[in-house]
């Protein structure tokens, strides 16, 4: 088993024992989707795979709470917004956009990309190095910007 599997597993069990409902919740959806890719998959994920699944969970709920808000849902935006909070405290601490700028910045140089046919292989050398500390929105707009 992932040692992120295992965290979220005893965090699990912490909310069982706290009778905390909202973070019991919250933990028992994030259990689920990661045993619905391992069934689906027919593989047991390890930490890089089950934090692609966080990820994808975090962005839902920020497509959710956006489309939420424009409908004026307010009770469904609190909800959805307790979860992300839940499901983001998995998530590694993320790099700031001056970290990330900088990190793009060193790729591109230390690759000598010089035009948007590199875009796919910075993306990759970038996907390694900042995958789970950074948008890769704000990565694909940064080079974007830098190569155009």
């Amino acid at each position: 088993m992932s040692l992120l599997k295992k965290r979220i597993t005893d965090d699990m069990k912490l909310a069982m024992k706290a009778k905390d409902k909202q973070a019991l919740k919250a933990v028992r959806m994030i259990l689920g989707a990661i045993k619905q890719k391992e069934v689906d998959d027919r593989i047991e994920l390890d930490d890089a795979q089950v934090m692609a699944v966080i990820q994808k969970m975090v962005k839902q709920r920020k497509d959710s709470i956006s489309q939420f808000s424009d409908a004026g849902r307010t009770d469904l935006v609190e909800v959805e917004e307790a979860e992300l909070v839940i499901i983001n405290s998995y998530i590694p601490e993320q790099l700031s956009d001056e970290e990330v700028a900088e990190a793009v910045d060193r790729v591109i140089t230390d690759s000598g990309a010089d035009s948007m046919k590199d875009m796919g292989k910075l993306m990759g050398m970038l996907k390694g190095r900042l995958d789970g500390k950074a948008d890769m929105g704000l990565i694909s707009r940064l080079i974007k910007d830098k190569l155009s």
